[in-house]
């Protein structure tokens, strides 16, 4: 790694000026109405997620539904801290956060759904998961070093899905084992 060079007396003068772009500077290299645009397409997401999760939690029932209720309403409360922080990036890059309930479901890369079992819901939320996974994924490559703060924003969103994932593989093994394939006698002990 080489020596790190800057001219201070240029970045002071630079910092001087547009202040009003507040975290906005010169250095600034992504496409700023497409990077609000995406981030509230994110924010749409995480909500509609939070809808899902909240839905599930509350509808959740039979004889393991208490346990997995309470990861719903775990994951629930994640994901609406996951819109916060989206909310909270939106407004410091000088954009409004698309929070209109019309045309939300639209807008999310994810979907509401509406399943009644237990093994369903989490299969559902298990989808919008991988959803968000590859999604975040895309746009944090996307994003590169054009907008560091909002890539690593979405990284650390992406790993909590990445976590939520697993969390709901973990119940949908737990809840509905494999079946043995047909044909196939067990192995003796």
């Amino acid at each position: 790694m080489g020596d790190f060079v800057s001219d201070v007396a240029a970045i002071r003068r630079r910092a001087r000026q547009h202040i009003e772009k507040g975290p906005v500077t010169e250095g600034y290299k992504a496409d700023l109405r497409r990077v609000i645009e995406v981030l509230n397409e994110v924010l749409a997401t995480e909500i509609v997620c939070v809808l899902r999760y909240k839905r599930h939690y509350f509808t959740a029932d039979g004889i393991n539904a208490q346990p997995v209720a309470q990861e719903f309403l775990q994951h629930a409360n994640e994901e609406q801290q996951h819109a916060d922080w989206v909310a909270q990036r939106i407004v410091q890059l000088g954009g409004s956060p698309n929070l209109n309930p019309e045309g939300l479901a639209a807008r999310s890369h994810s979907q509401y759904d509406e399943k009644a079992s237990l093994l369903d819901m989490i299969r559902e939320d298990l989808v919008a998961e991988r959803i968000a996974i590859e999604s975040y994924a895309d746009i944090a490559r996307w994003l590169g070093n054009d907008d560091p703060t909002t890539r690593v924003l979405i990284e650390n969103i992406l790993k909590m899905e990445e976590e939520h994932a697993d969390d709901l593989r973990t119940l949908l093994a737990t809840l509905a084992p494999r079946k043995r394939r047909a044909g196939r006698r067990p192995a003796k002990g």
